[in-house]
């Protein structure tokens, strides 16, 4: 048997992470201000965290204790070395983000905390919409552009497969506006999540796709200013590694109490 071919172009990835734009990094530092919020919350002093990031110098100084970690296929993580792993905006770029949440869980402690942000299947919807529109009008066809994202629920149903205890899985709606669609794909490129992906089209889009591309946005996802509106989803997922600590659900029939009483209500049997 042979493998299936990866999604994504991992070397293109990252030539073009390398050429990124600081300014355009507006969603990693969401990111992090998410991180730093979340951690608030969690009472506990993390003293050997991780942080596997494709643009480190970002995340360094809010964490300077940190391991930081490269984004690539085997991470940098030894086992049990750590009580804190962040995954912080790159596993939507992963061939395998099963592989990734497990290699996460291996190196986190007994009890550790797991926490990653992605970009969930909501991200550039409109973007989706118009270029898939413009180039089936145009050319006649599709081909590969924007990569496929998970959505929330199958995001959740990772962190499971991958041995974590305790999982939960939210997402928030962050919204830019540009003044055209090339300004937008500018921005795009300086933040490295432009198409990479393995069976992208290798020749040049002709011109009269964007053209119409921009014309659709324009139509349908402009704001009242005469502005394109693009959306990004933020999908935080957090879970711990399994310890004997952490409350158990309890056993089916052991309850002490019934719901309807707590609701004040009466419990209508189902039939047979």
């Amino acid at each position: 048997m042979t493998s299936a071919p990866p999604l994504f172009d991992r070397s293109t990835l990252s030539a073009r992470r390398a050429r990124a734009s600081d300014a355009s990094l507006f969603l990693h530092r969401a990111a992090l201000d998410e991180a730093q919020d979340r951690l608030s919350l969690v009472k506990r002093t993390f003293t050997a965290p991780a942080i596997v990031t494709p643009f480190p110098a970002l995340w360094q100084p809010a964490f300077p204790g940190a391991r930081m970690v490269a984004d690539d296929d085997t991470l940098d993580l030894a086992p049990g070395a750590h009580d804190l792993v962040i995954h912080a905006m790159c596993l939507h770029m992963a061939n395998d983000p099963v592989g990734q949440l497990i290699q996460c869980r291996r190196a986190l402690k007994e009890d550790g905390f797991l926490l990653v942000f992605l970009l969930g299947g909501e991200t550039l919807n409109e973007l989706r919409a118009v270029i898939g529109q413009a180039e089936t009008e145009i050319t006649g066809g599709l081909s590969p552009r924007i990569a496929p994202m998970g959505e929330i629920r199958d995001l959740g149903a990772l962190l499971q497969r991958a041995g974590l205890a305790l999982p939960v899985a939210d997402s928030m709606a962050l919204t830019a506006e540009y003044r055209d669609l090339t300004q937008l794909m500018h921005d795009l490129r300086g933040m490295a999540e432009t198409n990479v992906l393995t069976g992208r089209l290798r020749r040049p889009t002709r011109r009269a796709v964007f053209a119409r591309a921009g014309a659709l946005y324009a139509q349908h996802f402009s704001t009242p200013q005469g502005r394109l509106r693009a959306t990004f989803e933020l999908v935080g997922l957090t879970g711990w590694a399994p310890s004997d600590s952490q409350p158990k659900p309890l056993r089916p029939g052991s309850a002490q109490a019934r719901l309807a009483d707590a609701l004040n209500t009466i419990e209508n049997p189902l039939p047979d």
